[in-house]
């Protein structure tokens, strides 16, 4: 797995280390060389010195072939310049992007990009983010201990009554969205093939969550 990491203060820094320990392939960008130092003599990633927006810069880190780019430096619009080519120049599969000014999150919504806001930033948080990058959270809330979760329901769940979905303190369902219409769902409410469901959950449920969605899809 090779993540490209555009910032390397304290989050980015502190995540470098924890996906490296994790064998992750991990390059991090940042203009001041002297950041360098943020990061264990051990770490055994690419640190480069340069602009995360520049092409040359993220090509020369191997952008083409990552599985993840994560942009944290401290500021909003260099975040979103750089999430923006990752995503939309260079496909990558998940891109992250902190967010300093709420003002902006629509910007990153809008652009398809998960962020934290650093009201409730941690690294752990973009940590749990990527490992569990099949299901990208909406909305989180706190710091960031309970997600909102939107899925489409498996087919196998067709006809199963709703809240076999849900877990107490873990899983709850807040809102089913049906041939274009959502409502909220009763307790005796049946799942429908192609259900799009809304569920708040606890950040420590997400394992629980994507693997009760594939186990029986054998993924």
């Amino acid at each position: 797995m090779k993540a490209i990491i555009m910032g390397c203060g304290r989050v980015g820094s502190t995540l470098a280390q924890q996906l490296s320990l994790e064998r992750y392939d991990v390059s991090v960008i940042d203009r001041d060389a002297e950041s360098r130092e943020l990061l264990p003599a051990s770490y055994p990633g690419d640190f480069r010195v340069g602009n995360g927006f520049h092409r040359s810069v993220l090509e020369s880190c191997g952008i083409t072939t990552a599985d993840a780019f994560v942009a944290v430096t401290s500021g909003d619009n260099t975040n979103i310049v750089g999430a923006r080519i990752a995503k939309e120049h260079y496909r990558v599969p998940h891109v992250i992007a902190r967010i300093y000014d709420p003002r902006r999150a629509d910007i990153y919504h809008d652009l398809g990009i998960p962020t934290v806001a650093s009201v409730r930033w941690t690294a752990d948080r973009i940590h749990q983010m990527l490992q569990h990058r099949q299901l990208h959270p909406d909305s989180s809330f706190g710091n960031g201990e309970t997600l909102l979760v939107t899925e489409i329901l498996p087919p196998w769940l067709g006809g199963r009554p709703i809240h076999e979905l849900e877990v107490d303190g873990q899983l709850r369902v807040v809102a089913i969205t049906r041939g274009g219409h959502s409502f909220l769902p009763r307790r005796d409410a049946t799942a429908e093939p192609g259900d799009r469901v809304s569920l708040a959950v606890a950040a420590t449920a997400l394992g629980r969550l994507r693997s009760f969605l594939d186990k029986e899809l054998g993924t």
